[in-house]
């Protein structure tokens, strides 16, 4: 009787287990959604420094439209083209299963393969809708469409989308807001507003013909006319007073600012006069929060910060200027101007009747921001940012290390073509490179497909140097031959493997800043230095406890910084720079075509490769 009795009750609590799994089943379902979102993309005259441009654009909107999802939502975009170029959209940082892993470092791509493995957050068996061109897809040409699908996991916070493909990210970007799950808190106290501020730039000219004739003469691109704030120069810059963004405020309240840098290659200063910003999240990672006057974010970053408002409202004719300019470290020009905002506060009663304000008399706060070479406070900065290192969010550093590799990247020159006039140092052209390796787009095949149909042959190698082939004094002078090699090669990764990377700045033609992006994974910063890597001593002092975890790091000028990550994500996974660029890629073995992994949607088919025409034009991106 008493196993009898043991075995009725064992088969009601499993009836009731098997109950409470039904009855939760709606619960589930309902908690996470499937969004749809339609990209037309068009042509729309914008008119901004008194200049009207016919912009390529999502949906007429510039910036492009807000994305927003929660944790655990699949999101569905479909893409049409309607205009003459190609197009790609980069979905920037969410994770995606890839076939190898590209780094792009300013110039500089290398590309690593990696095998399947799960690394933290990652949105699995759609590494097809990363958006790469010629990387992941062929670009969606005129005419024809795409639709990119993909499950958000693992990530919640700020991130952006944008083309990639040429320099079409000026004007084709967009916020991309992943909010937690519902009943799930954000680490910090909840504010009463939220507000995404995007930094971009504006051209005059078309983009596509600065960047094609850069291209063409070897020279530096011709800078942007001016910064943008939420698609608007602001009031700092000639015909441009009206074309200005206002953020109003409360007193005594708290905001979330979701600052995203969209500018093409240009790091910024960021400050709100007479206020201060409270750093909580980096890059969708949320971070130990520390208080700033002034924050710096480069080119593919994001920072969310919490603006605390003044406890009492001020004079309605106060005014307080919110702006951002560059950090420059190169010899290159830059666009040497301040992109502005106005924050401008409201009664708490809207009931309030306020006196009418004189323009004249209007009391317009300015913030101060660090010199444009200001390294110290650049690095001061970086340097403040750590993991929250938490149980709930916990930062799963490599304690050991598998696979090792060392990277220079920095600029060289090529030869300039017979019968031709190149506008680089010495008649030469400029090329950008990694360990003297300048990345190469494939003319017949998109890497990733390549690699999936097992065709690699004549579309990239694997024999990309672990290390620099000629070692020198990276940041002494210079050697006296800078020219560098091309093609499209690859550093394949086993599956999980543990990876370390130190990337050092180069002084070939003079030390420089130099964003770095990691499609596919995130990683985490472990060490940062001036002068050249001590291989020896430098490890000694890496954090492994917290260190802040990004998909965009400063390669800081003439220094270097360590970075490490698992080799988790199979797929073409992008490491890159954001101005002009070579690549390489990093890839990862087991995983591709393997169980689990997902093959082309059949819209990829409404794209191809683009003709050797177009390669030579825009490469770099």
């Amino acid at each position: 009787m008493g196993a009898i009795a043991v075995s009725s009750a064992t088969f009601v609590a499993s009836i009731i287990v098997a109950l409470c799994c039904m009855l939760a089943l709606p619960l589930l379902s309902s908690a996470s959604l499937t969004r749809h979102y339609k990209f037309d993309i068009k042509l729309k005259n914008v008119t901004r420094l008194c200049h009207t441009r016919s912009l390529i654009t999502v949906n007429g909107k510039f910036p492009g439209p807000k994305i927003v999802a929660r944790e655990g939502d699949r999101v569905i975009v479909k893409v049409v083209n309607h205009v003459p170029n190609n197009v790609t959209i980069h979905w920037y940082k969410l994770h995606l299963l890839l076939l190898s892993c590209i780094i792009i470092n300013e110039c500089f791509v290398f590309e690593f393969a990696v095998e399947e493995r799960r690394h933290g957050i990652r949105q699995i068996q759609t590494g097809w809708y990363d958006g790469p061109a010629y990387i992941t897809q062929c670009p969606i040409q005129t005419g024809q469409s795409y639709v990119y699908n993909f499950t958000i996991v693992g990530q919640r916070g700020t991130l952006f989308w944008h083309a990639h493909i040429s320099w079409l990210r000026v004007t084709l970007y967009g916020p991309l807001v992943i909010l937690p799950k519902i009943g799930v808190p954000y680490p910090f106290a909840k504010p009463y507003k939220e507000v995404p501020i995007i930094f971009g730039e504006w051209f005059n000219a078309d983009p596509e013909t600065v960047i094609a004739q850069a291209l063409k003469s070897g020279a530096g691109p011709n800078v942007s006319d001016a910064y943008t704030i939420n698609g608007f120069p602001g009031p700092l810059y000639n015909c441009s007073a009206n074309d200005t963004f206002k953020l109003k405020v409360k007193a005594g309240k708290t905001y979330l600012l979701r600052l995203i840098n969209a500018a093409l290659n240009d790091e910024l200063f960021f400050s709100i006069a007479n206020h201060s910003l409270t750093i909580v999240e980096v890059d969708a990672i949320y971070v130990k929060p520390f208080t700033t006057k002034t924050l710096l974010i480069t080119p593919g970053q994001t920072t969310n910060v919490l603006l605390h408002t003044l406890s009492s409202t001020p004079s309605p004719s106060s005014l307080f200027l919110i702006a951002a300019r560059p950090y420059a470290t190169g010899l290159g020009t830059f666009d040497n101007t301040t992109t502005s905002a106005l924050l401008q506060y409201q009664p708490n009663n809207l009931s309030t009747t306020q006196p009418p304000t004189n323009h004249t008399s209007t009391l317009l706060f300015k913030p101060i921001l660090p010199s444009l070479n200001d390294t110290a406070f650049a690095s001061n900065f970086t340097s403040r940012l750590r993991s929250l290192a938490s149980p709930q969010f916990p930062a799963v550093v490599p304690r050991s290390v598998e696979k090792k590799f060392f990277f220079t990247v920095g600029l060289g020159t090529n030869p300039c073509p017979k019968n031709q006039t190149c506008q680089g140092p010495n008649g030469t052209k400029f090329a950008a490179s990694v360990n003297n390796v300048s990345f190469s787009l494939p003319a017949s095949s998109a890497l990733l497909q390549a690699h999936f149909f097992g065709k690699t042959k004549g579309v990239y190698t694997t024999d990309f140097p672990a290390n620099p082939l000629f070692p020198f004094n990276y940041t002494g002078t210079p050697p006296n031959n800078t020219f560098v090699s091309n093609g499209t090669k690859a550093v394949v990764l086993p599956f999980n493997a543990s990876v370390e990377l130190v990337l050092q700045d180069t002084s070939i033609q003079g030390i420089e800043s130099h964003p770095l992006h990691l499609h596919g994974f995130n990683f985490f910063v472990v060490g940062t230095g001036f002068g050249n890597y001590n291989p020896s001593k430098d490890p000694a002092k890496f954090n492994l406890l917290d260190p802040v975890e990004r998909n965009t790091v400063g390669v800081p000028a003439g220094g270097w910084v360590a970075i490490r990550f698992f080799a988790d994500n199979p797929g073409t996974c992008m490491v890159h720079a954001l101005s002009p660029g070579g690549a390489h890629e990093l890839g990862v073995e087991d995983g591709v075509g393997g169980a689990g992994w997902a093959a082309a949607e059949p819209e990829a088919a409404s794209s191809t490769v683009r003709s050797s025409q177009v390669l030579t034009i825009d490469f770099s991106r």
